[in-house]
């Protein structure tokens, strides 16, 4: 038994493969900084600017997405192209979502490997973070807006916020796996200590 996917409710009808390959391919290439800038940089070309998927959809997918294991945001890629064009849009969705970090992170791996001591790299890497962390307080505070719209989804949000930050425990869900600390240590509550 073949499952369909959900059609978008938009009234311009589906839109082709052929036409979406634009769009899936900017999405990958504006696709950096983490899961909050990559779902933001989706939420903005996907919802606001073609309208492609309503809103209450996007929210919905992405909170499926969230529960499953792995990366969410190649999920939410792989599944609002599934949404979109059926698998073969999903396979290009997700497929074009993975290259163009693939293909960055090799290209700055080699140039880094190669020219790790010049002044000139170490400025470009340090430029390169300030960078991501303003795509990701962009995306965060654009997803933020449409989530958190009463005082007790806010109050939620600076709970998850604090305990994901600072709260060993929120590893221990994965359980011990061969070659893990027990129990594990979150980079930001590590004191330094041995």
């Amino acid at each position: 038994m073949t499952s369909s996917p959900p059609q978008p409710s938009d009234t311009s009808g589906p839109v082709p493969l052929s036409a979406a390959l634009p769009t899936w391919a900017k999405v990958a290439a504006l696709s950096f900084g983490g899961p909050a800038g990559q779902i933001g940089v989706m939420h903005r070309l996907l919802v606001e600017e073609k309208k492609w998927v309503r809103e209450d959809q996007f929210l919905h997918a992405m909170s499926y997405c969230m529960l499953l294991p792995g990366p969410e945001a190649q999920q939410l890629a792989t599944y609002l192209g599934w949404v979109l064009h059926g698998t073969r849009g999903g396979l290009v969705a997700g497929l074009l979502f993975v290259l163009p970090g693939f293909v960055s992170i090799f290209a700055l791996s080699v140039l880094y490997a190669e020219f790790r001591d010049t002044t000139l790299f170490e400025g470009l890497f340090f430029g390169l973070k300030a960078a991501v962390i303003a795509v990701v307080l962009e995306a965060l505070v654009r997803i933020g807006r449409r989530t958190l719209t009463d005082r007790r989804s806010v109050a939620l949000g600076a709970a998850a916020f604090v305990c994901g930050c600072w709260c060993p425990i929120r590893r221990r869900s994965a359980g011990p796996l061969p070659g893990w600390r027990w129990p594990p240590r979150s980079p930001c509550c590590d004191t330094g200590s041995a």
